[in-house]
Order: structure tokens, then C-alpha cells, then sequence
């Protein structure tokens, strides 16, 4: 594939990464992990159950429907010529303000232990409306190991419009901020508007959905589907990302041609991922929530939390799915001959109202560590602990040693392996953590 040329950025990867390095160590020492056998933690969750009966590991099965061929190529042909990262990038037209330029009621969502080593907030343009939300993130460290797509440095948040508040023809709608980070000191982004063909490509609509979950992979983008229908994932095609002609309010097929409600790019859905047995709910398959990548499961695997609240009585389900191999299904899951994708790990959390999940194997062991972000209470904010199957563990903070010490609106998680990060974000702010500082803390 043209766009990854890894071999040529190595060195360019290196340097940056002793420069990230360097501002890892930098991290307060004040992240004191203690491990949940050593004191009695109201809201511990303890260790992860695994799930091995037939009920727990089918519930979690997934059927794939890709659009067909004909159909995407239709609506390119309307449309014009798809479009990469590259394009849209080029087209940025916001700027993100840097940690000490945001102001003190952006700055209070961040973490307070650990401390977000980098923290950004959006173009003012964007911090107006209060109907749009971030919940997701993802990057190029996901889509390629040595975190670069191209020649860029990318961080991709998924946002979802409310349903409730806001212009009409907005609500439920879902848009993704491509940002590019090839200079840290002055991120510059782009929206795109996810959008799903309709009527075999002479038209589309929005994409009506919470993403709560997004992941990065090869040249694929998947998203959870967090509201109502059958689909639990939706698959998009970073290389397939089109223009519109028109800047009129309405979204699909105009008179004069193809608008998006003022957005200057959509990308069309290439298929998704339905629960098996029925749309998930209260007796069915799990609602997906939070989704991650982890690199270190043989192939790479997609990881799933299952979204429930604070205030239920259900026990969150955490799972994953592996990635193919197959070099003509980049980015897909593994399926079987009839398109089924088998959950190849699910597993159990007392935690509730998990809105981040990310798993991460410790070099030279089979140890998987769980990192699970859960919502905030009313009066504060959300946890991170860190789970396995023997225990629990969870930054405190504070003079009564809180273990509420991460953000006010947990989001969702990603580790950039190639820089030792993980990048997470609240309903204002845009960090990263070092993983590396984590670890060490909890050894």
C-alpha cells in the first residue's frame, strides 16, 4: 500500500519518539496506584470473570453485510473521484489551542492523577454548541505501527449530535474531526460527516448513531452503533471519502448535485457488523460502547466494551474480535465462510457505565491488562481502573485518596504504541497519558 512507506519514516519515527519519551518522564509523580488487595475500595471492581458458556460467548456474535461493489462505485461516479487523509488534511480549516491556551473551565475536565502529559482543546468555532459531544478517539497509531498514515500524524474524534436539543436536521447525526498532528504545537483539523449509501448508491443519508467506540485499523474505520437498529458496527473506507458539489442544508442528493448540510466531506459506510441473534438490549446481545485496538493478541483484535449505567443492575461485558489476515479484507474482522465473526474472548467487569476500555499485553508475558474508564458520579468525577483476572487497581487522588480521579466526562481510550501514549478525551479536552508511566506505577 502506497500509504505506509514504514521503512522510510523510521527514522523520522525514532526521533520524534525520544522527544515523546522524554515528555513521559515528565509525569507527576503524584499517579499513585494502589492495588486493590491492599485496601477496600468503595467501587472496586475486582478481578475480570472469563465467560466461557455457550450463552455468554455467542451473545456477543456478529454477522457482517458489506455494501456491494456497485453500489459505492455508483455513488463515486456521481459524485467525482474519492479522496484520502491527504485531501482532507490539506483542507483543514480549524486549529486546535495548545494546554496553557484553553481556558480554566476546559482545563478542569482533564485528569487529575495521572496528569495528561499533552492536553488540546478545540477551535472556538466548535465550542459553541453544546449539542455535539466527543466521546471517541482514535489515531494513525492504530491504522499503522509506526503511527504514521502516509506522512502524516493523525488523531481521528468521533462526535455525535444530540437527539434531543439542537437544530432538527442535526440531531443524531455523527462527524469525525480529522486532526493533523505533524506539528504538536499547532494541531489543525478538518469534519467529515459519516453518512450510510442509500437506494444502491443514488443517494445517502446521515449516519444516526451514538459513536461511542471508534477504531483505526489499516484503511478501515470502524464505529459503534450506539442507538436504535440492528447494526452494531459501521465500517468506513478511509480511502473512499467524497466531496460534495453543493453547501446546502440538506444532506444527499440535491438538484444541482450532492451536499452534506455545509460539510465540505462525507465518507460513506462500506458495510457493518450486526449482532447475530437480534438487535442487542436488555435480553439480547451487548450494546456496544467504548472500542480499542490491541496490537498484542495474535492477529490484532478489536476490543469491545458493552455499554450499560450507573445506576443498572447489569454487569458490563467486555469482548474481542480478531482482525483478518486475509490481505484482501484489510481492516475487516475475521469471519467464517458465511461472514459470522466469533467473539474470541469475553469476559466480565463489576464496573458500571464503562464509557473507555483498552487492553494491552505486557511484553514477554500472556498477562492482558484492562484498562476500564467509567462515567462520572453526579458530584465528581469518572474512575480508570486497571482490571485483570486476579484484581483491580485504580489511581487515587486528593486528601481521602478518591479513586474518582480521572475525567468529568470519560471517553473512550487508544494506545499510539509507537510513542508509548494513550489518548483519551473529555467533553472539552483532547490528551494523552504515557502508558509506560502507568505501568510502572502498578508494579
Amino acid at each position: 500500500m502506497k500509504h505506509r512507506g514504514r521503512h522510510r519514516r523510521r527514522r523520522r519515527g525514532m526521533a520524534l519518539r525520544a522527544v515523546l519519551t522524554g515528555t513521559g518522564l515528565a509525569l507527576t509523580a503524584a499517579a499513585t496506584l494502589i492495588s486493590a488487595s491492599q485496601a477496600t475500595v468503595t467501587g472496586d471492581p475486582g478481578a475480570l470473570k472469563p465467560l466461557t458458556g455457550r450463552a455468554d460467548t455467542a451473545s456477543p456474535r456478529l454477522q457482517e453485510h458489506l455494501v456491494p461493489a456497485p453500489t459505492l462505485d455508483r455513488l463515486a461516479g456521481s459524485m467525482g473521484r474519492p479522496v484520502g487523509v491527504d485531501a482532507v488534511l490539506r483542507g483543514a480549516d480549524r486549529t486546535m489551542r495548545v494546554g496553557a491556551a484553553c481556558d480554566a473551565e476546559e482545563r478542569a475536565t482533564l485528569p487529575l492523577t495521572p496528569a495528561a502529559t499533552r492536553s488540546y482543546c478545540w477551535d472556538r468555532a466548535d465550542t459553541g454548541d453544546t449539542a455535539w459531544r466527543p466521546a471517541s478517539v482514535t489515531t494513525s497509531g492504530d491504522a499503522d505501527e509506526d503511527g504514521v498514515w502516509g506522512t502524516h500524524r493523525v488523531v481521528l474524534t468521533g462526535w455525535s449530535h444530540s437527539t434531543t436539543r439542537g437544530p432538527g436536521a442535526e440531531r443524531g447525526l455523527a462527524r469525525v474531526a480529522f486532526v493533523d498532528f505533524d506539528d504538536p504545537a499547532r494541531p489543525v483539523y478538518r469534519w467529515v460527516l459519516l453518512v450510510v449509501p442509500e437506494n444502491g448508491g443514488r443517494d445517502y443519508r446521515g449516519l444516526d448513531s451514538r459513536i461511542s467506540g471508534m477504531v483505526w485499523y489499516d484503511n478501515k474505520l470502524l464505529v459503534s452503533a450506539g442507538r436504535t437498529g440492528a447494526e452494531a458496527l459501521y465500517v468506513y473506507d478511509l480511502d473512499r471519502i467524497q466531496r460534495t458539489t453543493v453547501d446546502e442544508p440538506a444532506i444527499g442528493r440535491v438538484p444541482h448535485g450532492w451536499s452534506a448540510g455545509g460539510y465540505r466531506y462525507v465518507m460513506p459506510a462500506i458495510g457493518s457488523y450486526r449482532f447475530h441473534d437480534g438487535p442487542c438490549g436488555a435480553s439480547g446481545p451487548p450494546c456496544p460502547g467504548p472500542l480499542s485496538l490491541d496490537r498484542g493478541t495474535s492477529p490484532d483484535s478489536l476490543v469491545a466494551g458493552e455499554r450499560t449505567s450507573a445506576s443498572g443492575e447489569r454487569r458490563t461485558r467486555l469482548w474481542r474480535y480478531a482482525f483478518s489476515n486475509a490481505p484482501a479484507r484489510g481492516g475487516l474482522l475475521a469471519t467464517d465462510a458465511t461472514g459470522r465473526a466469533d467473539a474470541v474472548e469475553v469476559l466480565r467487569t463489576r464496573a458500571r457505565a464503562v464509557r473507555g476500555v483498552l487492553s494491552y499485553h505486557r511484553p514477554g508475558t500472556d498477562v492482558s491488562s484492562w484498562y476500564v474508564g467509567t462515567q462520572p458520579k453526579p458530584d465528581g468525577r469518572g474512575g480508570l481502573w486497571r482490571q485483570d483476572t486476579r484484581g483491580a487497581a485504580a489511581a487515587h487522588c486528593g486528601s481521602d485518596a478518591s479513586r474518582h480521579c480521572w475525567t468529568d466526562s470519560a471517553g473512550s481510550l487508544s494506545y499510539w504504541q509507537e510513542t508509548g501514549e494513550v489518548w483519551s478525551l473529555s467533553d472539552r479536552m483532547l490528551f494523552a497519558v504515557p502508558l509506560a508511566r502507568l505501568e510502572k506505577s502498578l508494579d
